[in-house]
């Protein structure tokens, strides 16, 4: 099942499933075993349950903007969102999104956009937005789906601008070979319509490399968002 948080101590069970993806897993595990921020405490968060036993199987958090606030968004410490700021209605960002890394049943990632789906209705929400990553900080190992991902690109009216300093081009990949695996949460972006930003950010503290991704609810296909609605209705009531 898929709920909201209720407190500090489901709080402090996303930090610790976040910080057994992000960091233990890659053999970087911190002293106090969770991965917590300052966003943490303003945000909501989701959690996606065994419904037998109440493990938690997944995560995310979201935060709702209008106008420039989304210049505080966790996204705009990498990138430049003032055109955001004009969008036609509130925005979601979507951060911190994993899996527990002994799960691997593609229905707990479709419960968890289920549930995202039933936050967009009750909210709202007229843009959904977030860092999509790839493992590994160095950009030559995902040469192949930067170079799909060119063909994505945000348009220029809400194109995310750069900021970060360590950051590289999507468009100078043209002789890539190879597969372009694309990060789950990220195929799903896509799935829905969705856009990137037209460079990639280098965090070497996650040792990952990130995109800026956009999904334009008005425009996600119309199959694609009754199937959402559908698994929302019967996995939340």
């Amino acid at each position: 099942m898929a709920r909201l948080a209720e407190g500090g101590a489901d709080v402090a069970r996303a930090q610790a499933l976040r910080h057994l993806a992000f960091y233990a897993r890659r053999g970087r595990a911190r002293p106090d075993g969770r991965d917590c921020d300052a966003f943490d405490a303003t945000a909501r968060h989701m959690l996606v349950e065994d419904c037998h036993d109440g493990t938690l199987l997944a995560c995310y958090r979201v935060q709702v903007y209008r106008g420039d606030g989304v210049l505080a968004s966790y996204g705009a410490q990498f990138y430049d969102l003032s055109r955001l700021a004009s969008y036609p209605g509130p925005l979601m960002e979507l951060g911190r999104f994993c899996l527990h890394p002994d799960q691997h049943d593609a229905d707990i990632l479709r419960l968890a956009w289920a549930a995202m789906a039933r936050l967009v209705d009750d909210w709202g929400i007229a843009l959904l937005f977030g860092c999509s990553s790839f493992m590994g900080a160095d950009p030559a190992r995902h040469a192949a789906a930067l170079h799909f991902l060119s063909a994505r690109v945000a348009p220029d009216l809400w194109r995310p601008g750069p900021r970060a300093p360590l950051r590289v081009s999507l468009g100078g990949w043209s002789q890539a070979t190879g597969t372009a695996e694309i990060p789950a949460l990220l195929r799903t972006y896509l799935g829905m319509g969705g856009w990137v930003s037209d460079h990639a950010v280098i965090d070497r503290d996650l040792d990952t490399l990130h995109v800026l991704t956009g999904v334009e609810i008005a425009h996600i296909p119309p199959a694609r968002a009754r199937a959402l609605r559908q698994i929302a209705a019967e996995s939340m009531g």
